[in-house]
């Protein structure tokens, strides 16, 4: 039996899931026209950052390395045991980290959806407690919490070209040392959307240019139940899902590639969320 979500809303038109799937209901109006409508407001003061050529995209201060590395121990002593506490994070999957440990060994590309405010935390749970750096809007780094985005690898992505190239300095000396890169192609959050939006196609950009296989991650959610009631009223648990991973083939053309690589990741998080009809496309270019 499949179960038809449209009446949740614009945001849900045509969206269905097979019957063992669970569905929260939505916590906020989302767009059915716009997938990219940034939600999340930036929280405090804005600090009024340029980020152009002349701004650390890559911190490589010892103080940062110190504060990288804290904050790392922060999260798998503090925010892994809580976020298995608050919503009984399951990971389903992992072992496919483990078996291609060679095929990673020169570096990763994963992919998620992106839809809680700790979604991050349980992509890391999943790579078994890697590092990794998180492209961003560069916007949220003027506000709050800015100091800690940066802080766990976070790196803005400037608007403008002075500011790129320094970007693509940044990235490219990542590569050059084998580091995990985490990029969510949705590009902003919505909160406990069960739909897969359209992605963004400069994640898959990226993984071609730099050879790296692309690990799709897949969050999705079920009913709060027993004790854990008890814990964030009203929102659902969460369960993340590991994918197989996925290939640059080399040989073809990039704009080719690309578009491969995004529709083979899109349809694998549906597959592996449940989602027999998506209101959306694979990708908006």
């Amino acid at each position: 039996m499949i179960k038809d979500y449209s009446s949740f809303g614009p945001a849900y038109r045509n969206f269905k899931v097979r019957e063992d799937v669970y569905v929260p209901e939505p916590v906020a109006e989302f767009s059915g026209d716009n997938p990219f409508t940034r939600m999340a407001a930036i929280r405090g003061k804005n600090k009024d950052i340029k980020f152009d050529e002349t701004y650390t995209y890559l911190d490589k201060s010892f103080k940062f390395k110190i504060l990288n590395t804290f904050m790392y121990f922060v999260a798998w002593f503090l925010a892994f045991p809580l976020n298995r506490i608050r919503f009984g994070l399951r990971i389903e999957g992992r072992d496919k980290i483990r078996k291609n440990r060679k095929l990673f060994a020169n570096g990763v590309m994963t992919v998620c959806n992106h839809v809680h405010r700790w979604d991050m935390i349980c992509v890391l749970q999943a790579m078994r407690y890697r590092k990794a750096w998180i492209p961003m809007y560069s916007q949220p780094f003027n506000g709050k919490d800015g100091f800690v985005m940066k802080s766990v690898g976070g790196i803005a992505i400037p608007d403008n070209y002075g500011g790129l190239r320094k970007f693509d300095q940044a990235l490219n000396e990542l590569r050059s040392k084998n580091q995990w890169i985490h990029i969510f192609p949705e590009s902003c959050s919505w909160n406990f959307y069960a739909p897969l939006r359209p992605f963004k196609i400069g994640a898959f950009n990226m993984a071609y240019r730099y050879s790296l296989p692309v690990v799709p991650m897949m969050i999705s959610f079920r009913p709060r139940t027993g004790w854990r009631r008890l814990f964030g009223k009203g929102t659902p648990l969460l369960s993340i899902h590991v994918g197989d991973p996925i290939m640059p083939d080399p040989s073809k053309s990039r704009k080719e590639e690309v578009v491969r690589m995004c529709d083979v990741a899109h349809k694998a998080m549906l597959d592996m969320a449940g989602i027999v009809s998506n209101p959306w496309p694979s990708y908006i270019d």
